[in-house]
């Protein structure tokens, strides 16, 4: 069966136990696909592929898991218990909101320095955004640290598996895996024993993606306004929010500092991977 039959067949398919979320991206696909063939893709006549473009609606989606921010607690609970590679990851994630694939593809190339303001910003290609909008990632002294701590090991990715001497650092292709799930479970037993109760499911399941909405949520904490939040966390705001003067960056990257742990001011990186291993 073609895809457009599987399409067809959604109703069946909810009814098989397929996830709505899957049936709606799958339908997304297919609603692009149709919108350019009536829009954009032409023959030699110079004539669109379809007149219009029929209209299809997503299915609701209903019960959805919702969003998981971490408390501080939590967070350190669960950066004790992962991989050394992970936590760098996830520790500039929590510090960007930047969403899984933009922090594993996270090139050097997208580096832009700010000599005015000693630091320097990340620039990602709006093909890397799942908006298709250029990000502007400004650091944090939290993020800051965890980039330097990687700085010169890969010529190419930002974010990879530090190995042994005689071995080359291999970049990063995701944050979660076995080892996530493995950390998460961990982090969870021992909130349980520390508080004699069962962690919050939440924390024992927490996705990836909820870092992202632990860093909003922090922004939003701090009194950081919406316009700063959008452009932090990287959202469709109709604004070109890769080209700011020096005193829009100067304020974005004083929000972005409010959501700094204190505890951390001297070296981050460091002392989260101390913390962990020592």
């Amino acid at each position: 069966m073609s895809r457009f039959g599987r399409i067809a067949g959604s109703a069946q398919r909810r009814r098989d136990g397929v996830k709505t979320k899957t049936l709606n991206a799958a339908l997304a696909v297919v609603r692009r696909v149709l919108n350019l063939a009536s829009s954009e893709w032409m023959d030699e006549q110079g004539m669109t592929w379809l007149e219009t473009a029929p209209k299809i609606k997503l299915f609701p989606v209903k019960g959805a898991r919702p969003p998981y921010p971490l408390t501080r607690e939590e967070q350190a609970l669960l950066f004790q218990e992962l991989p050394d590679h992970l936590a760098r990851m996830v520790l500039f994630k929590v510090n960007t909101g930047l969403r899984e694939q933009e922090v594993c593809g996270l090139k050097w190339e997208y580096e832009v320095k700010v000599p005015e303001l000693d630091t320097s910003v990340f620039v990602i290609p709006g093909e890397r955004i799942k908006n298709g909008e250029e990000r502007l990632v400004v650091l944090n002294r939290v993020a800051k640290s965890v980039v330097e701590s990687l700085r010169g090991l890969h010529p190419v990715y930002v974010f990879v598996r530090i190995p042994g001497k005689d071995a080359a650092a291999r970049p990063l292709t995701k944050i979660y895996n076995t080892a996530w799930k493995a950390a998460r479970e961990r982090a969870a037993d021992a909130w349980a024993q520390k508080h004699g109760e069962a962690a919050p499911a939440g924390f024992r399941k927490i996705r990836v993606h909820g870092l992202k909405h632990t860093f909003g949520r922090r922004l939003r904490a701090a009194d950081v306004t919406f316009e700063d939040r959008q452009d932090l966390l990287g959202h469709r705001s109709g604004r070109i929010t890769t080209h700011y003067s020096q005193a829009e960056l100067t304020s974005l990257i004083e929000a972005a500092e409010r959501v700094c742990d204190t505890e951390t001011r001297k070296s981050p990186a460091t002392t989260w991977l101390r913390r962990k291993t020592g």
